[in-house]
């Protein structure tokens, strides 16, 4: 989804829980002049030869596979407009045989061509509830806690810059600048090196040269993070061992440490807990220099790459790495960790809700653990590629790196406060299983009644909306099938305060004794059985005391929409019973309308005979046909 300049380090895991670094030069250049097969296209986009892959890709029949594989390769190198087209293809006419991640690429590469209608279908399908871009950026713009102004720092918009870090004065960054360095298949650009540079007042990368040649290799480095005395570097560097597993080599990344002495970069050593058969990249040494921070893809991870940290102990050795966990961690992608001195976490994650690829989220620490990210807002994210934050606190000044025009470049921001900001969040939970509620109804209201902001949770059944200063509020949530449930709550006047509400809602099924979910899958009411007079529709006094349980149940329940459904034996015709059971069912909702209760809130249907709980036919005994005639009452929201 990204070109080499981040994607080398950052994206080349989709299908496997391994980094692919394959340097296939035969392949590159025995597709020229060659008739495109199948075979040959294969073997280059298994070999992550993607610019090769797709010129031959497209020189034949697109079949399921082809356009697959082309639309893979494009999106593998951002080019987003070429992605669409191709998936869009592949939707169109294979969409039921495709893999569930195709509808993930298909969503993000839409959001990327600014389709983001199409994009929240297709990943409302993708995640199985209702996704809005539009409203979730609109609700962003009263919660973030800054706005962001945002310019690029070079008028080259081709060099590959991405992956800023402070170095004292001077900053250091990753770029395809060298032009002695061999070609990398992925995207057939050079491979990355590490850069120096000073930064002017007016945000713009001055003075660049390419740091240590003992640093910088014929393979990839990138994302280098420094000790705050300069005397210690970590840094994320291509394997340069390959290991065969199958048919297919694999080269990993790995971090490497080194250590300043005599004004010389020495002591070069791989980390322990790098690995041959997984990642280990993006790394980030906090100021006192106790805790680094890394992505990988190591076993245990919740997905694609994850954020872990490990402890940096007092004689040189590392603890055992944690994951984050998932507050923070994805089945999708997590990286570029950096953290402020207060613990504040920011990193770039395509798994949480965003606008397209990587956006840039933040998170605080409570009691060791992470809150929910928040997304950083559209004043700093785009519909590409955002990443690798990182901030000088004092100044509220930093540089983050986007693909947005196309190519990774660096930008550099300032940052001011949102005075907007006041807000109340938390999740949506299942008072019984604990579970959470993606897909909930969440309601804020002021203390006159009045609606403040209204929205539909996502996966991660989280709410947030912005508030005002010491008001009185209440927050409700609404589900179908579940009880409404509601919160008042008092808001003080610390702008950046958080109210984190746990909202628990009831099903009706736990709360009511009479309301079972049957095997259909329907929630239902359950009353004694109604009886109707032969060839009559009338409601008898035994059967009014019936439905009087279900009024009161309704008047219990103000928001509960219910479907009256009616049943008949199959002595009759066909269409006699349907006609009967239409009578019997109107009636029944006109009793309950009778006794106060909205029509609007009632269904009724007449089944006739067509669903009998007894499938007897014309041998029914009398018991049997008294049992197929019934009332039912199902719950429809």
């Amino acid at each position: 989804m990204v070109t080499i300049n981040h994607q080398g380090f950052s994206k080349m895991i989709h299908m496997k829980n391994l980094y692919t670094y394959i340097f296939i030069l035969f392949f590159s250049l025995s597709c020229f002049g060659q008739k495109p097969t199948m075979k040959r296209a294969n073997d280059l986009f298994v070999n992550r030869s993607y610019v090769d892959a797709a010129k031959m890709y497209e020189a034949l029949k697109p079949t399921q596979q082809v356009l697959q594989n082309l639309g893979d390769c494009y999106y593998n190198n951002s080019q987003m407009d070429f992605a669409v087209k191709n998936y869009g293809q592949l939707f169109f006419s294979f969409k039921d045989s495709l893999k569930h991640e195709s509808y993930f690429k298909y969503a993000h590469a839409l959001k990327g061509n600014n389709d983001n209608a199409k994009a929240d279908e297709i990943m409302s399908e993708y995640l199985k509830f209702q996704v809005d871009t539009k409203k979730f950026i609109e609700n962003l713009q009263n919660i973030v806690p800054y706005d962001y102004e945002i310019q690029t720092m070079s008028k080259s918009t081709s060099n590959g810059d991405f992956g800023m870090s402070f170095f004292g004065d001077k900053v250091v960054f990753a770029s395809l600048r060298s032009t002695d360095k061999p070609i990398f298949n992925w995207n057939q650009k050079p491979y990355l090196d590490l850069f120096e540079a000073t930064v002017s007042k007016d945000g713009q990368l001055e003075n660049i040269k390419p740091f240590s040649d003992k640093i910088n290799t014929k393979t990839h480095e990138s994302n280098a993070t420094f000790s705050q005395d300069g005397k210690i570097m970590y840094f994320s560097r291509t394997n340069s061992k390959r290991v065969k597993i199958g048919e297919e080599k694999y080269a990993t990344v790995k971090v490497f440490k080194a250590e300043l002495v005599n004004n010389e970069w020495t002591n070069i050593t791989e980390l322990p807990f790098s690995n041959d058969l997984y990642s280990v990249e993006h790394p980030f040494l906090t100021k006192d220099g106790k805790k680094l921070y890394f992505a990988s893809d190591m076993p245990g991870t919740l997905g694609s790459m994850d954020i872990y940290y490990v402890d940096v102990n007092d004689d040189g050795t590392y603890g055992i790495p944690k994951n984050l966990g998932d507050a923070i961690n994805t089945i999708h992608r997590e990286q570029f960790p950096f953290l402020t001195e207060d613990g504040t976490l920011y990193f770039a994650s395509d798994g949480h809700e965003g606008m397209g690829g990587l956006d840039i989220f933040m998170s605080k620490m409570y009691n060791e653990i992470y809150i929910k990210p928040l997304n950083l807002g559209q004043t700093i994210n785009s519909n590409m590629d955002d990443f690798a934050y990182v901030l000088d606190e004092k100044e509220n000044k930093g540089y983050l790196s986007s693909n947005r025009k196309g190519s990774d470049n660096l930008y550099s921001f300032i940052r001011k406060e949102n005075e907007r900001r006041f807000l109340v969040e938390g999740d949506i939970k299942d008072k019984t299983t604990k579970n959470l509620l993606p897909g909930t109804t969440v309601t804020l209201y002021d203390e006159d009644n009045k609606l403040v902001g209204q929205m539909v949770v996502g996966s991660k059944a989280e709410y947030f909306f912005n508030t005002k200063p010491n008001k009185k509020y209440r927050i409700e949530a609404v589900r179908d099938l579940y009880i409404p449930n509601s919160l008042e709550f008092t808001t003080n006047d610390e702008g950046k305060a958080r109210f984190t509400i746990e909202l628990e809602v009831e099903s009706y099924d736990d709360a009511e004794d009479i309301v079972v979910t049957k095997q259909d899958g329907y929630v239902y009411i359950e009353l004694e059985n109604i009886y109707f007079d032969l060839n009559k529709w009338n409601i008898k006094e035994q059967a009014a005391k019936i439905l009087d349980v279900l009024v009161d149940l309704l008047n219990k329940y103000p928001l509960m929409e219910v479907q009256v459904g009616a049943h008949t034996d199959s002595r009759a015709s066909e269409t006699y019973n349907l006609i009967l059971s239409n009578n019997r069912a109107a009636s029944t909702l006109e009793y309950l309308v009778d006794k106060g209760i909205n029509r609007k809130r009632l269904r009724f249907k007449g089944y006739g005979e067509s669903t009998p709980l007894i499938k007897c036919g014309d041998k029914c005994t009398e018991i049997e046909h008294s049992i197929n005639r019934r009332c039912e009452f199902r719950i429809l929201k």
